[in-house]
């Protein structure tokens, strides 16, 4: 077949096949146009999803009539001062949106320049360019997209439905409200449920905006980001690891302004809540990233939706050390709503309270939260050394009864605390009673905390792991018999493949035979444990592994395995210091709100939602 040139409608069409994905894309390039001519106020009307119309208006600078059917050309914008594309500070440039527009769909444009008297209008049908005409219309541009895709059928085959498309919409244009606080965006329709996103002034804009979007239980449950690196800057927010979702679209990623919805930011940001957070749940977060633009180039992706990064290790780097930073800040807290949904289990039908009458719980406002950090150091338990066990510096600030030596052997029956009054002016407040085996009830000044006894203490066997993991090797001890496991060849393969860098962090292995290896050492930090069932697990995850991957590179997965096989087990009756020693080590370990699988370790209820219960308020 001889070569050709493609006549312009079908090159029209080919571009508009890369630039218009959906509804949602026609919105992101039609609002980015008009926020980098200056709007202040942005309006998005759709119907059909955006299918049947969509419709932009901003008041913005407006467009001249000289410039009308430049602006529907493909290659052509007002974007460049130059040809150099290697920093570019504008959110449009390719000038290929309104031609791929104009080729797929019915396109109308009204815009009135500030230099000209009146506004004027230009129709595009199926790429026919008509002549501008006069037309009424204020300061800025109104651009109207009707039947998208009717000149290209089979593509409608494989839009969603309208429901899906409008939200669609909704969370393109909530990305770029958060990437611009000052500017108000309204958006409506008969296939939507309206929003209206007023302008944020002030020091507080960014939080503001962020609030507006995400909502005020993000608000309560967030942290503070501020960190830089090489000269690049991340500011912003994201959840404590007990307030997540089961999918990631509450997270927004926003370089030099521009929204982002790129693998590298979203898996550095996985990466930094690796070892707080389940498998299949995601935190919430509002990530401002601010560097040099000779440093990134944004033309690699046609809907320029991903970047490249000159340094993206130093990226990656700025994020996953920001959030562990703040999580290590702030990690003793757990989410607001635990409380609202402790105090909901308990009314009659479960009914969730509303309005004011909703508790206050963790990191609320005068919660207890907000000060846990700064007065567990005053009541934290003084000589925590990373690498030691228990006992020993726990009996020293609590007597020789006190501590967790022997949290992993059997004892006697349950009792309740009757610790000194004043202990209940600690975080945690003193231990009073343990429900079920599992559960310790402790009192506080202002209400009564409720902590799962073996998520808190798998907390603390991980952060001294870790924290023994970035010394020297991890003392280990000696099985008196060793355990011999069974397991496929492949596994045994992959396990005495690794077993020099398993013997660093305190696993000892050795074949024994066709088909299974023996455990001779442990970490001794874990005490007695399931060593078969530990060595099970590893192997699960060396075999989910490449073969690349050193075994150093996983260790906090590797660890947090092993913590969970290291810590008191639910069905573990504590005597009285036992938990109020379990309470005081919480209070100064790291990250204590939650276990490693991201479960909150403790729900606390105020002393005036337990009075609501039983209509005292």
């Amino acid at each position: 077949m001889a070569v050709r040139v493609l006549p312009d409608h079908i090159v029209n069409r080919i571009a508009a096949g890369e630039v218009v994905e959906r509804p949602a894309s026609v919105v992101k390039e039609l609002v980015e146009n008009a926020l980098d001519a200056g709007a202040a106020q942005i309006e998005i009307v759709t119907a059909g999803g955006g299918k049947s119309l969509i419709r932009v208006s901003d008041d913005g600078s407006g467009i001249e009539k000289a410039d009308l059917p430049l602006a529907v050309a493909r290659h052509c914008t007002s974007k460049l001062d130059d040809d150099d594309l290697s920093r570019i500070a504008t959110l449009g440039f390719r000038g290929e949106a309104l031609a791929s527009l104009g080729a797929v769909a019915r396109l109308d444009i009204v815009s009135r320049h500030a230099s000209e008297s009146h506004a004027w209008s230009l129709s595009v049908n199926v790429g026919r360019i008509g002549e501008p005409e006069p037309a009424s219309w204020p300061a800025g541009t109104r651009i109207e997209v009707r039947d998208l895709f009717f000149a290209t059928p089979a593509r409608l085959k494989f839009l969603r439905s309208d429901r899906a498309e409008a939200g669609a919409v909704s969370d393109t244009v909530k990305r770029l409200a958060l990437a611009h606080p000052h500017v108000r965006f309204s958006v409506s329709g008969a296939d939507r449920t309206p929003f209206d996103l007023p302008p944020a002034r002030g020091e507080d804009a960014l939080l503001t905006r962020v609030t507006q979007v995400l909502g005020k239980d993000f608000h309560d449950n967030a942290m503070v980001l501020d960190g830089e690196r090489e000269g690049a800057r991340l500011t912003g927010f994201a959840s404590l690891p007990t307030f997540n979702r089961a999918n990631s679209l509450s997270q927004f990623m926003i370089v030099n302004g521009r929204p982002l919805k790129d693998r590298q930011l979203t898996g550095a940001l996985r990466a930094a809540y690796s070892d707080v957070l389940a498998g299949g749940r995601y935190p919430l977060a509002a990530l401002f990233i601010e560097l040099d633009p000779l440093q990134v180039d944004v033309n690699v992706h046609p809907a320029k939706a991903e970047v490249r990064f000159r340094d993206p290790g130093n990226i990656r780097a700025l994020i996953i050390g920001t959030i562990r930073k703040a999580l290590g800040e702030h990690g003793a807290r757990a989410a607001s709503t635990g409380g609202t949904d402790t105090i909901s289990a308990f009314r009659p039908g479960g009914a969730p309270y509303q309005g004011a009458n909703r508790p206050s719980g963790f990191g609320s406002a005068g919660g207890m939260s907000s000060d846990l950090g700064g007065r567990a150091a005053a009541h934290g338990a003084g000589g925590d050394e990373p690498g030691g066990g228990f006992s020993e510096t726990l009996q020293a600030d609590y007597g020789p009864q006190s501590g967790l030596a022997g949290l992993n052997q059997p004892t006697g029956q349950a009792e309740t605390g009757d610790a000194d009054a004043s202990a209940s002016n600690h975080p945690l407040g003193a231990a009073r009673a343990q429900l079920h085996e599992n559960y310790i009830v402790a009192q506080t000044e202002t209400g009564l905390v409720i902590v799962d006894q073996h998520a808190a203490h798998e907390r603390i066997v991980y952060e001294r792991l870790k924290a023994a993991l970035a010394g020297e090797a991890v003392p280990r001890q000696g099985l008196l018999i060793p355990d011999i496991v069974d397991l496929p060849s492949d596994d045994v393969a992959r396990i005495l493949d690794r077993s020099d860098e398993l013997a660093e962090i305190g696993l000892a292995v050795e074949a024994f035979g066709p088909g299974a290896i023996a455990v001779t050492e442990t970490p001794a930090l874990l005490g007695e444990i399931d060593a078969a069932a530990l060595l099970r697990d590893i192997a699960d995850d060396l075999a989910e592994w490449d073969d690349s991957t050193r075994l150093r590179e996983r260790l906090d997965h590797v660890a947090a395995t092993m913590a969970c096989y290291g810590s008191v087990r639910s069905g573990r009756r504590l005597k009285p210091d036992e938990m109020n020693a379990l309470l005081r080590t919480m209070e100064a370990t790291p990250q204590s709100g939650q276990c490693n699988h991201g479960r909150p370790t403790y729900v606390e209820l105020k002393l005036a939602d337990i009075e609501r219960l039983f209509g005292r308020r």
